[in-house]
């Protein structure tokens, strides 16, 4: 299916985009584009757009001369089905976004147009898919791995944009790139953050007010804890993000780990590698966030 969407603006121009439902249609209006020589970028969401996401567009239409935004919730990557059950899905707002945004292309797949069969792909992404959220979410990276390839086959886009808050994910989505020998260009973008330094996420929504007044202590915490690099070890730096996040009431970290950049495994010493990160889930009440700072 092929929906025209058009917004008009107050100046002479007017933005046109286009949504599809179908790989077909999609696929035929890309066709055309790459024919005239147009460079395709791609930004895969899962819908429930915010500015972290917009921002992600916003570099694509910079550095494109099409931009394609996939809004898709993917069933094989939650590992918790309360978690799917729950996740927001906002697409009539989403595509107003997009729409403003200069996006060109919206596309919004059903389930069974993405899984017309079930996908019986397993990856190997050892050993950066064996800690952190691979640890605390089983198959999680396989099912982003299994709905970002096909959006690559389907789209064959340039450039593809991820966040840099989804910082374990850009490293497995690289490595798959890689792996199935696909000619994209990955592009990290910085995270964006609320004033009061909370990453965006779309769960954030699902905060109670006492938990959203609570949620940029993760943020502030890891901010705080870089004074500390260079008179404490790893391992203090560690335990002092833990236990001061779990003083705070309704939060509790399933995990903060030290890691290099690269090779997303833990150091026990600051001079083990000149790319070290700071990577963090938290539960705020039942609601999973996730942050990463660097450290060097």
């Amino acid at each position: 299916m092929r929906i025209l969407f058009v917004e008009k603006a107050f100046s002479a121009n007017t933005i046109i985009m286009e949504v599809f439902s179908t790989i077909t249609a999609l696929q035929a209006a890309l066709a055309e584009q790459k024919a005239a020589g147009k460079q395709v970028g791609l930004v895969p969401t899962m819908g429930a757009l915010h500015a972290g996401h917009l921002s992600l567009v916003q570099h694509c239409v910079a550095e494109n001369d099409v931009t394609v935004v996939s809004v898709f919730v993917n069933p094989t990557q939650f590992n918790d089905k309360n978690d799917l059950l729950h996740y927001p899905r906002t697409l009539d707002k989403d595509v107003a976004l997009l729409t403003k945004a200069g996006c060109t292309y919206v596309f919004a797949p059903s389930e069974e147009e993405m899984y017309p069969e079930p996908d019986t792909r397993q990856f190997d992404f050892s050993p950066l898919d064996n800690v952190m959220e691979g640890q605390f979410r089983p198959g999680h990276f396989n099912g982003v791995a299994q709905i970002v390839s096909k959006l690559f086959m389907a789209v064959i886009p340039d450039r593809a944009y991820f966040g840099e808050k989804d910082f374990q994910q850009v490293a497995i989505i690289r490595r798959m790139t890689q792996q199935l020998q696909l000619p994209v260009i990955l592009v990290p973008c910085p995270i964006v953050r609320e004033s009061d330094g909370l990453a965006l996420s779309s769960r954030n929504a699902r905060l109670t007010t006492k938990q959203r007044n609570n949620a940029p202590i993760i943020a502030q915490t890891l901010f705080e804890s870089r004074k500390f690099v260079s008179d404490w070890s790893v391992a203090d730096v560690q335990k002092w993000v833990v236990e001061t996040l779990n003083a705070v009431d309704d939060m509790r970290v399933e995990y903060f780990d030290i890691v290099d950049g690269d090779t997303l495994q833990t150091i026990h010493d600051w001079n083990e590698c000149d790319f070290v990160v700071g990577c963090i889930a938290v539960f705020c009440g039942d609601v999973r966030l996730i942050d990463n700072l660097r450290y060097l």
